[in-house]
């Protein structure tokens, strides 16, 4: 087993479809977090050489402490996969988690809750196959009655993964509900490689209490990152001073400019800039119609005259 990278960071960031490209990665790290993944990404299409798939794994200028996060069910496509691309990546992370419902009917993602020996299997082959750390991500259970997080993570530390992150929700509550940390801490108990705890950080002292409450490794937050990448830096600064400022209107547009410079330079996809370009403007006056003319633009710089008319 090779260790998990040690972070001078508490915090990483969630990898998420259609967010979480080289752009917006950059910025987050500007901003303080610590470990990034790429989106995750299909181990049967990169098995291919998919060129769609490839796109996905384009890093930033001088990335570093970023983990490839793969999911699939072929664990043959898992190995081919690694080989071909674990040498730009810090980590190898496998998805068990996603409760996305056309990734649960290829019977990937969470859906391979319900296989242990697949999951096993996967683990075992991966770490073999690979030179740097492989991690899993995970969930709770299938549902309420199917709780098997524990089972699970023994598993997989014992086939010989570096760390698990635990989103301790079950794939029938996909997003909805809360999550219940004390399965993070449960997990933490019960293991011995790190534990990445997730799941309803929305502000600064969401993310020191999960860390007193589970006594998990690092903290992983994804939606509360979406237009307010500084969510990573409030986090920092409370847990080394207990003091944070949020961002005021100017600061959000301030970051959105940021973002849409870094897209320019890495020339995004356009439709998920417009999405990105959306979540920044939560809390902003006039962010419905705000989002409305997002939703007609056709560049960038069309984006950006919005808000310079609007004078934040």
């Amino acid at each position: 087993m090779k260790d998990f990278p040690k972070l001078k960071e508490k915090t990483i960031l969630a990898p998420m479809a259609g967010i979480t490209d080289r752009a917006f990665r950059e910025l987050c790290k500007n901003y303080g977090c610590g470990f990034s993944y790429t989106e995750m990404v299909s181990a049967n299409a990169l098995a291919r050489s998919n060129k769609a798939a490839e796109i996905l794994l384009k890093k930033a200028d001088d990335e570093c402490n970023i983990g490839l996060q793969l999911f699939g069910q072929n664990t043959e496509n898992f190995v081919k996969s690694i080989k071909k691309y674990q040498k730009d990546f810090s980590l190898i992370d496998i998805n068990f988690g996603c409760p996305a419902k056309e990734i649960i009917n290829q019977g990937a993602g969470a859906a391979l809750l319900a296989r242990k020996n697949k999951i096993k299997e996967i683990i075992e082959d991966c770490v073999n196959a690979s030179d740097i750390p492989v991690t899993a991500k995970i969930r709770s259970g299938l549902d309420d009655k199917k709780i098997n997080f524990l089972e699970i993570g023994k598993i997989i530390e014992n086939a010989g993964a570096s760390a698990i992150t635990l989103h301790p929700r079950t794939i029938k509550q996909a997003y909805s509900g809360k999550s219940n940390w004390n399965h993070i801490k449960q997990l933490k108990e019960e293991l011995n490689i790190p534990i990445i705890g997730n799941g309803d950080i929305n502000q600064p002292e969401d993310a020191e209490r999960m860390l007193k409450e589970t006594k998990c490794d690092y903290v992983m937050i994804g939606r509360a990152s979406r237009g307010n990448p500084r969510i990573f830096k409030e986090i920092e600064d409370y847990l080394k001073t207990r003091k944070y400022a949020l961002s005021s209107e100017k600061d959000r547009v301030s970051q959105l400019f940021e973002y849409l410079k870094l897209e320019e330079k890495y020339s995004g996809d356009f439709s998920n800039i417009k999405t990105n370009a959306m979540y920044f403007t939560k809390g902003i006056k006039k962010g419905s119609l705000i989002r409305a003319e997002i939703t007609r633009a056709k560049t960038i710089q069309e984006i950006k005259n919005i808000f310079i008319k609007i004078k934040i």
